[in-house]
């Protein structure tokens, strides 16, 4: 991300926390970050274009912040432990941008805007799924889908009290205390029968536009369709790298957005592709 991009969203997002997002005008952020309004508008076309850069933004730094942990060798609670944390501190550190999502109407849920709320709470409950299945096993895999409801339910509520109060907690003990709770949980499953099922779960996703939005099949043609197009080109071998990437993420039960977008630039320069890599790029709605 560029310099001028990132102080656009960043003086947005200080502005929308008191001011409201209907309230702030285009002119109120370009004073904000110092730049032009033409500046402005070679990097968003509208406000809404800037509140989609603005959710990817944070949800990207969230996401980054909680991966520093993926490859450490810790045990699995340990390692949930310090994730869990890095969430909190990440929350708290953009204070302002909790608060914009928690004033009234502050961000309008247009259909581009549920779709990319609906796919990152989805991605949050495989997190936390993931996470108790790695701490819990076997005992834990029937009942993952309430476990994680329940997990983000403390957590939302916990996060509130710190965004008030944050000198009133130790995150580390509040973590703690957690993840003790879901040892409580886990505890008085015997003999329960979930709620939340896989199958439930699944005939409300179907029921769900947004969940369609990447849908697989989809995106392997137009992968084979790359392929074909790509074994004709003299530099084929670095666009083949790309797109190996590009394929194995999007093959993930969770894609991570800011990878595939990464891949999808590769594309850029080369004009048999750009169809393709639009295509690609409007199928998980990020920027093209």
């Amino acid at each position: 991300m560029k310099e001028k991009e990132k102080a656009i969203i960043e003086a947005a997002i200080k502005l929308y926390a008191t001011k409201g997002f209907a309230a702030t005008s285009i002119q109120e952020i370009v004073s904000e970050s110092g730049i032009s309004k033409g500046a402005f508008y070679l990097y968003f076309k509208s406000k809404d274009a800037l509140l989609i850069a603005i959710l990817e933004y944070y949800f990207d730094h969230i996401q980054k912040n909680i991966e520093i942990h993926d490859h450490e060798n810790l045990p699995p609670r340990e390692k949930f432990a310090k994730q869990l944390t890095a969430l909190f501190s990440t929350m708290i550190e953009h204070k302002e941008f909790i608060i914009m999502q928690s004033r009234e109407q502050a961000i309008p849920l247009n259909e581009e805007v549920k779709t990319l709320m609906f796919r990152k709470h989805y991605e949050a409950q495989k997190f936390y799924q993931n996470s108790l299945r790695a701490i819990y096993g076997e005992i834990a895999e029937p009942h993952l889908w309430d476990l994680a409801f329940m997990l983000e339910g403390f957590f939302n509520s916990y996060i509130r009290l710190l965004l008030f109060n944050e000198e009133g907690f130790r995150i580390s003990e509040l973590v703690e205390y957690i993840l003790r709770r879901m040892d409580s949980l886990i505890d008085g499953l015997k003999g329960e029968e979930p709620i939340a099922t896989e199958e439930k779960m699944e005939d409300l996703f179907k029921k769900t536009k947004a969940f369609f939005l990447a849908n697989n099949h989809d995106i392997k043609l137009v992968i084979e369709k790359m392929k074909k197009v790509i074994s004709g080109m003299e530099n084929s071998e670095d666009f083949n790298i790309s797109l190996e990437v590009l394929q194995s993420e999007i093959e993930k039960e969770t894609p991570r957005l800011p990878v595939i977008q990464g891949m999808l630039s590769n594309f850029r320069n080369e004009p048999k592709l750009d169809t393709y890599r639009e295509e690609i790029a409007k199928i998980y709605n990020i920027k093209r």
